[in-house]
């Protein structure tokens, strides 16, 4: 079916726009169980990198199944799915030469491998936000946790699906651990040196 279709060659490449917005692209991608203050941490970053100049554009769960991925269920298929289609996103967002900050619980490893395929690895950095089962239930803000325990909500990670913790991700922040700005200053110490184009 895809025979037809012949990629275009633009001009303007991400090299170029690079150089006009002054930094690298790169996507940040968040992974860790639902309440472990993945978009908590990220939205601080992004504050930060935007203050400083950088182009940057969020990508967050609920937002995405919101919209683009509207329809699609909670299944290891959709989930899979849901993914790849935020990795597609997120490899035209650093086409365009943005910082992307995508905040995923994005579970398995495979998973996780298979979203540094699509984006590149040399564009990908990984931030593991380790906070244990039992801290996100106690925050549970939605109330997901408790839905899932009453068997209200399927297929939930944590608790009926499971969560591989990243054997060697970019950054680990231990949010039981560490204070917020602690947190936040150490993904922006990481993407100090990432983001310099002239590396």
């Amino acid at each position: 079916m895809n025979y037809n279709i012949v990629p275009h060659t633009f001009s303007v490449d991400r090299a170029g726009r690079e150089k006009l917005n002054g930094h690298k692209a790169l996507v940040v991608w968040f992974t860790g169980l639902s309440g472990s203050g993945k978009s908590t941490i990220a939205n601080r970053v992004e504050q930060a990198l935007f203050k400083e100049g950088i182009h940057t554009f969020s990508l967050d769960g609920d937002n995405i199944r919101s919209g683009l991925n509207k329809g699609l269920t909670f299944s290891q298929e959709d989930r899979r799915e849901n993914l790849r289609r935020i990795a597609e996103v997120a490899k035209l967002f650093v086409d365009s030469g943005m910082v992307v900050i995508a905040s995923f619980i994005s579970p398995l490893k495979s998973d996780r491998d298979f979203l540094k395929k699509i984006i590149g690895k040399d564009h990908f950095v990984e931030v593991f936000v380790n906070t244990s089962l039992e801290e996100c239930e106690k925050r549970d803000v939605k109330g997901l946790y408790a839905k899932a325990r009453a068997g209200e909500i399927t297929n939930f990670t944590g608790i009926d699906a499971p969560y591989e913790v990243p054997a060697k991700p970019d950054i680990k922040i231990e949010t039981e651990k560490e204070e917020l700005q602690a947190s936040v200053a150490k993904v922006l110490n990481y993407l100090q040196a990432k983001l310099k184009i002239n590396q």
